[in-house]
């Protein structure tokens, strides 16, 4: 009797019902959709996490509709590793869906030894987006970013470096982060010049971290056309109930990584819990709260982390219920805004 030929199964089947579960929104004035919810690779996705478990984390996000998957080339903790896992997953898990994908990286960070391994010129920026490609080993990527602002490099060589990317293939589109108003004005304007418009910037912003308002950063988003991403919109982990009774063990705060364990102050705790009240009124979670009151900001997308595939579902939730009553916001601005604690530093390193 011959033998019946092998059947390829592949090892991961994407959810049918993936596009039905999330909301996707235009990226400035541009053509691309992006989920509300974007994850990012920043933590939990290095050698010092099973790679099961980082399969499972993202194939969980892609079941909900996230499409969007945030790298750099620094995410680690060894830099180079995350990209090198996402890599094998677009290997084994991804690579019938590249298409239904978008993937950015980023470049600015220290990443090698000697003067060309971090910052804004053209020399590390092009030379880093080949290094990240190979890793994931993809031929582009969607978005690549300027990662921060380089103080001693003429703006022009780092948008001309981005520019140049764009226009080689590397990347579909080209990106910013923390940079302030002026500087992205400026940004702005040298990219449209060259034909290669800014399509987004990722900005820290949570409801302890406010200096984009006080920047006035998404009203220049806004004019200029370019969408935006906010990064830690749950503070580090703080905007979840796992701050609620204090620093619990193996929490960010106690690894040393991103989180103060010193900003888990008595009055933090008690204003965590308020905020949590507010949540459980709206019938969410905290984390769910939180990312809703990004996202009604008009920011893009909400960059999330996540440390297990649970805590994927659960900021995927957050879609459900993303308006506000005028008293919502009033009280959660006592609890975290300008008005109230006003705890957590601006993060853009030229605001």
């Amino acid at each position: 009797m011959a033998r019946k030929p092998k059947v390829f199964e592949p090892a991961y089947r994407a959810a049918s019902h993936r596009y039905e579960v999330m909301e996707y929104r235009r990226c400035g004035r541009s053509g691309l959709k992006l989920p509300a919810i974007s994850l990012g690779l920043w933590h939990n996705f290095g050698d010092d996490t099973p790679h099961q478990l980082k399969r499972d984390i993202c194939t969980t996000a892609f079941d909900h509709g996230i499409t969007h998957f945030d790298l750099a080339n620094n995410y680690g903790p060894k830099p180079g590793s995350a990209e090198l896992a996402f890599g094998q997953m677009m290997r084994e898990e991804f690579a019938p869906y590249r298409d239904e994908m978008i993937i950015s990286s980023k470049a600015g960070y220290d990443m090698w030894p000697g003067p060309y391994g971090e910052w804004g010129s053209r020399k590390y920026l092009i030379a880093s987006c080949d290094q990240s490609l190979k890793r994931m080993g993809l031929d582009y990527v969607d978005i690549f970013y300027s990662h921060r602002f380089d103080p001693e490099t003429p703006l022009e060589e780092t948008m001309g470096a981005l520019d140049h990317i764009v226009r080689s293939g590397r990347a579909l589109y080209a990106g910013i982060s923390s940079y302030n108003t002026e500087r992205t004005r400026q940004a702005a304007t040298i990219l449209r010049e060259l034909g290669t418009p800014c399509l987004i910037h990722q900005p820290s912003y949570n409801m302890l971290n406010r200096w984009v308002e006080r920047d006035g950063l998404l009203d220049t988003l806004d004019a200029e056309g370019i969408g935006s991403i906010a990064f830690t919109p749950l503070a580090q982990g703080l905007l979840t109930r796992k701050y609620l009774n204090g620093v619990p063990e193996g929490s960010r705060a106690t690894q040393g990584k991103s989180l103060d364990p010193d900003a888990v102050t008595p009055d933090m705790i008690k204003a965590l819990n308020g905020l949590n009240d507010i949540a459980q009124a709206r019938g969410q979670t905290l984390a769910q709260m939180a990312l809703a009151w990004v996202l009604r900001a008009g920011v893009t997308t909400a960059l999330i982390g996540a440390s297990k595939p649970s805590q994927v579902v659960d900021c995927a939730g957050a879609v459900s219920n993303l308006t506000f009553t005028e008293d919502e916001i009033s009280q959660i601005d006592a609890l975290s805004g300008e008005k109230g604690l006003n705890l957590w530093a601006a993060s853009s390193e030229d605001v």
